[in-house]
């Protein structure tokens, strides 16, 4: 299947800059579930990447990290936000994974539809070879939009702006189809010019019990949360924590 352009400089620059504080709240939780489940040290594979914070966070708390984003402008930001981690433009869904200590996939990542083969078929492949990669004790964290991410009155108008940014988004969905629909105008002042750039992103919304039940097929002792540690996912998303057992014996236990 064809992947889309999304996330070029401008609107990379204003996620970063402007809405980088999801990974960076989540961060502190990611690493606590790490450390529960005795992942202190090694390589952490993070689908979706974006610009690199939560690889950042994860090289203080000495870990290698290995990122992996469909966007070529979201790649050059993390190359210098996180120095010390190795980077890849490449379909999270499709990526050669290396063996690793653990994978997460923070923000909404495994609901674009960037990639247009994303389907839950094409997830179910991903999180088998995602357990093939895992160590014995390896996790695998990430979080999902589900259906109710569809807001109640469509279409919805969100506005933001910073010192030299703003952003106009308009969300639409599909609530038979289980599809969102963001269509994006950004605004970027460049020296005395103000860029205009949009982009329209489109996801495909996942019940969380329908990927657990997955995850655990493929092996994995997996749970619903609704929060990264002490932070609270914003409405309509779930966290997801899968545990590849230590034995190859497969278990339902719930993970930590």
């Amino acid at each position: 299947m064809i992947a889309m352009q999304a996330y070029r400089r401008d609107l990379a620059y204003i996620h970063d800059v402007g809405f980088s504080d999801y990974a960076l709240k989540s961060a502190p939780g990611l690493l606590q579930i790490l450390k529960k489940n005795n992942i202190k040290s090694g390589l952490v594979v993070d689908l979706g990447c974006g610009s690199g914070r939560w690889a950042a966070a994860l090289n203080v708390a000495g870990y290698r990290a290995f990122g992996v984003d469909q966007s070529a402008a979201m790649i050059d930001l993390a190359r210098r936000i996180a120095p010390r981690s190795r980077f890849q433009v490449g379909s999270l869904l499709r990526i050669g994974l290396p063996e690793c200590d653990a994978i997460t996939a923070v923000g909404e990542c495994l609901n674009y539809c960037f990639d247009k083969s994303n389907s839950r078929t094409v997830l179910q492949d991903l999180f088998q070879r995602v357990y093939e990669a895992l160590r014995p004790g390896g996790v695998f964290v990430f979080d999902i939009a589900e259906p109710n991410r569809i807001p109640p009155r469509l279409p919805k108008r969100v506005r933001a702006s910073g010192a030299d940014w703003a952003i106009l988004v308009s969300i639409d969905g599909d609530r038979k189809l289980e599809r969102l629909r963001r269509q994006i105008v950004c605004f970027r002042k460049v020296g005395k010019r103000v860029r205009r750039s949009r982009e329209t992103h489109m996801l495909q919304l996942y019940r969380s019990e329908d990927l657990v039940a997955d995850l655990r097929a493929s092996g994995f002792r997996a749970r619903k949360a609704r929060a990264h540690g002490r932070y609270r996912l914003p409405s309509g998303i779930s966290a997801i924590i899968a545990v590849k057992p230590e034995s190859s014996g497969k278990s339902r236990r719930a993970p930590r």
